[in-house]
């Protein structure tokens, strides 16, 4: 390559990265998988180091590509949080070895999955949990302490632990949640995560605690960035001691030879179907401290540690047929049917082919062979089509809904093909599953296989019919006793007094999940008010954008769902919130919490200021009134005292209310 060449290459790689940077650390949304992103990143290293004169200080090889954002307060970093410097192949294994024993004598690896999450540093002071923070650019990150600490393996307080320690892990969602969330954006209509790391990351960034909270995140530990009182002298020796703090880490093995090492992230990669989160690599770290402080670092990358990126499994399979499903919004969802193929450890017979669009856009026909993979080995996804089969036509959309035989439609500026029939059976199953599920009407007792029953004897034909049911009905389903039955009827009758916006979550309106449903009860306290209202009205709520407000607006003009709520009334729902808004000593006032109180939780100090009017938020700023600060604040505390923002303890919290 000529400078010329290189120079035009090198400034097009750094415009594509830094977009794609952008996309994966601070939006959470990235466009293409990692192992094309790593490609894009060699690619300019093997640039600069035949043409060290184009090296900018900007240029993504130099810094870690997230920034610091602006919903959390920024933290600087003591021990930058470096990169790995990742390789592609054994022999680029065996020369990262060459390198190191260049510097050092004997030195010995110990290997560890690449977890596939988001980076974090989390802070002890005395034992008690008191700051984590994102690695934003490796220097400063974001403060979610509070959001950490919603994980439930991580420790809040450590016994017989050191005066401080700071340590480095990866918040990551597990398969079993990640599906559990995917399926619920899905029902709701609202774009699904697409792996397993960004659906991770953007629930440890949300402002809410409370959504982090639900989301089920996880944490595994491996690193040691600061320690006061004791003295480590191996990374091995770190590991073993965080384990001993009852600390989560992952597997990790020890070995003197990169033969061995090589061997050990073979088998890593072999078994990695077989775990509960996602990994993407492995990490092969220099052992001894005293080793990698005479390794030293590069301005972005660790000289004593290297990363090796498993490739994507692609393969090709043929297209048997295309079936439609139909969902519990009348959405219309192509699913390809493929003859089985062995992928990532798994069998897969069948992925998504989301919509016609798509479809069209990949020329995807009935008889092709195609080729596909798992989207961050998750998820099958038909990447291209490899040959069209022989006399194989366009794939058509059907007109008519194959489960209720109504006609379909699309409207403009949509993908989606929908049912006009608001009584498909198809719907009606998935409707009613969303509608008793625990964030709706949390109906105890009525899971998928107890509604089919009632949906096949001709019982319950729309939500309704559920407060309807009488106890010789429900004692005649299959293994129905009378104690069953009875707690069955409990149940939905406990369901009608629930808050309003469980009510309104449980109708399935597209594009409204349970926040914005709460956000649209807060705005508006009866059902009737909110039926009432038009999409500038529905708009101006913060949180919420034009496509929800006119979704909201279409569900409720609709003759249908005016009968419903009628119906709806007719037994009982309650259609106003359980409690008006509550006044007291602290109207109008909003509270910021941090640290450990000496006798109530967070929760329950939440709790009092609510009850006595006021209002609790996440983050500190200028319309900030008090901050309540308990045992270990941080830098929550630094920020109110250089806004000015009163600092209160638990015991003049109490005294305000007296």
């Amino acid at each position: 390559m000529i400078l010329l060449e290189a120079i035009s290459r090198a400034e097009q790689l750094r415009k594509e990265l830094k977009y794609h940077n952008d996309l994966y650390y601070n939006k959470d949304n990235p466009e293409i998988d990692d192992f094309t992103y790593d490609k894009m990143m060699r690619e300019l290293e093997d640039i600069e180091a035949q043409f060290p004169e184009l090296i900018t200080p900007d240029s993504p090889t130099q810094k870690v590509g997230g920034n610091a954002g602006e919903k959390f307060s920024p933290v600087t970093h003591e021990v930058r949080m470096e990169s790995l410097h990742d390789s592609f192949s054994f022999d680029e294994l065996r020369d990262f070895d060459r390198k190191v024993r260049e510097v050092v004598d004997n030195p010995s690896y110990v290997v560890e999955p690449k977890i596939d999450g988001l980076s974090v540093s989390v802070e002890y002071r005395n034992g008690v949990l008191s700051r984590a923070s994102t690695r934003g650019d490796g220097t400063t990150g974001e403060d979610v302490t509070d959001n950490i600490l919603t994980i439930k393996s991580l420790p809040h307080r450590l016994k017989n632990a050191p005066a401080f320690l700071e340590i480095r892990g990866e918040v990551y969602m597990s398969f079993e949640s990640f599906f559990e969330l995917t399926k619920k954006q899905e029902e709701n209509e609202e774009k699904p995560f697409k792996n397993p790391r960004n659906a991770a990351a953007g629930s440890l960034r949300q402002k809410d605690s409370r959504i982090t909270a639900a989301r089920k995140l996880d944490i595994l530990v491996f690193n040691i960035q600061q320690i006061e009182g004791k003295e480590i002298l191996s990374h091995k020796e770190s590991l073993d001691y965080l384990r001993s703090l009852n600390i989560p880490t992952a597997f990790y093995s020890k070995y003197d030879n990169i033969d061995d090492v090589i061997a050990e992230i073979e088998r890593i990669g072999d078994t990695r179907g077989d775990n509960a989160f996602a990994i993407d690599g492995a990490v092969v770290k220099v052992d001894n401290l005293a080793m990698r402080a005479e390794l030293g670092s590069t301005a972005k990358f660790p000289r004593w540690a290297e990363a090796y990126k498993y490739p994507p499994e692609e393969k090709e399979t043929k297209l048997i047929s295309v079936e439609i499903n139909v969902g519990r919004t009348g959405v219309l969802t192509p699913v390809g049917i493929f003859e089985p193929v062995l992928l990532a450890g798994t069998t897969v017979s069948r992925a998504t082919l989301h919509n016609i669009d798509f479809i069209r856009e990949k020329d995807i026909r009935v008889g092709d062979t195609v080729v596909i993979r798992k989207a961050g080995e998750i998820i099958p996804e038909v990447l291209s089509v490899s040959r069209h089969g022989e006399n194989t036509e366009e794939f058509n959309f059907p007109k008519l809904c194959p489960s209720c035989q109504s006609p379909v439609s699309r409207e403009e500026g949509e993908a989606a093909i929908r049912c006009t029939n608001t009584d498909c059976p198809a719907q009606l199953m998935r409707h009613l599953i969303h509608f008793v599920s625990r964030d709706a009407m949390d109906i105890e007792g009525l899971g998928p296989a107890v509604l089919e029953q009632l949906v096949d004897a001709g019982l319950v034909k729309s939500p309704v019919d559920l407060y309807r049911l009488t106890f010789d009905e429900i004692i005649t389903l299959d293994k129905k006793k009378d104690k069953s039955a009875e707690n069955l009827l409990a149940a939905i009758e406990k369901s009608k007094s629930n808050e309003l916006y469980r009510l309104v979550f449980a109708l399935g309106i597209p594009h409204i999940g349970l926040k914005a449903a709460q956000l649209l009860c807060q705005r508006f306290l009866t059902i009737d008010e909110i039926m009432k209202a038009d999409v500038e009205s529905i708009s101006s709520i913060e949180g919420f954008g034009e496509i929800m407000a006119q979704s909201l607006a279409r569900y409720f003009a609709l003759e249908s769902t005016v009968e419903l709520i009628a119906q709806l009334k007719s037994v009982g729902l309650k259609m106003t919130p359980s409690e008006q808004k509550k006044s007291g000593v602290f109207d109008g006032k909003t509270f910021v919490l941090t640290g450990t109180l000496p006798t109530m939780s967070r929760k329950e100090a939440s709790k009092i200021i609510e009850d006595n009017g006021g209002k609790t938020s996440s983050s500190v700023s200028k319309k900030t009134d008090f901050v309540l600060a308990g045992e270990a604040a941080g830098s929550k505390l630094t920020k109110a005292q250089s806004l000015g923002v009163a600092v209160i303890s638990e015991e003049e919290l109490l005294n305000m209310i007296q």
